[in-house]
């Protein structure tokens, strides 16, 4: 996904629009990246290059040569060293090395946490939604409290989801929130219409992280 420039002011707008006919509550972040992935991606590596080094003592002894243990293993604690050292001058390498199961459930523990770190769980009737892209795992999601998943089909989340991913790859990713916010208004409206004694819960902006 990349970044483009954002239009604070525009998503500002969209989402006091969709909640201006709804009583339920949105909420937009917006993150570079839910982990850092450097123990993760020092596993794989560990990993490796402990197959490689198998395969290696494996291919020697076949050709009658005896690798003494000692190299290998400072050998090993070096190549080790080297590597951790480029992961921490490098970190756009790390996610490279994480598989995407990896990076799919560290996005979505940070939307979680996100959706619990913004009270968006706290609204008086509990209709808040997030609205939530990890740029570097390319990922989006929308997390909604109990009282909207009760009534609304995951499905329809999915559809809003997958066009807010579209508009993310084509680099327009403001256009992608505003569509995406527009999606989440008019099924809160259609569920949680908006009433007289409604109140604005949670602030209307898109947060970045």
């Amino acid at each position: 996904m990349k970044t483009g420039l954002i239009d604070h002011d525009r998503i500002s707008g969209a989402i006091r629009g969709a909640e201006s006919k709804t009583s339920g509550e949105i909420y937009c972040v917006l993150a570079r990246s839910s982990s850092s992935y450097f123990f993760p991606s020092a596993f794989v590596i560990a990993v490796a290059m402990l197959l490689v080094s198998a395969v290696l003592v494996w291919v020697l002894e076949w050709r009658w040569y005896t690798l003494d243990a000692r190299n290998l293993v400072v050998a090993q604690i070096l190549a080790f060293a080297a590597a951790l050292l480029v992961l921490w001058l490098a970190p756009w390498l790390r996610i490279r090395l994480v598989p995407k199961r990896v990076r799919y459930e560290r996005a979505h523990e940070n939307a979680i946490k996100q959706f619990l770190a913004r009270n968006i769980h706290l609204t008086e009737a509990r209709t808040g939604v997030l609205i939530f892209v990890s740029l570097a795992e390319r990922y989006a999601e929308v997390v909604a409290d109990s009282g909207i998943n009760a009534k609304v089909d995951q499905a329809e989340w999915n559809g809003i989801v997958a066009g807010l991913t579209v508009s993310a790859r084509e680099d327009r990713l403001t256009d992608g929130f505003v569509d995406a916010v527009k999606s989440v208004g008019d099924l809160l409206a259609r569920h949680f219409p908006w009433r007289t004694d409604d109140r604005n819960e949670l602030d209307d902006h898109l947060v970045e992280i």
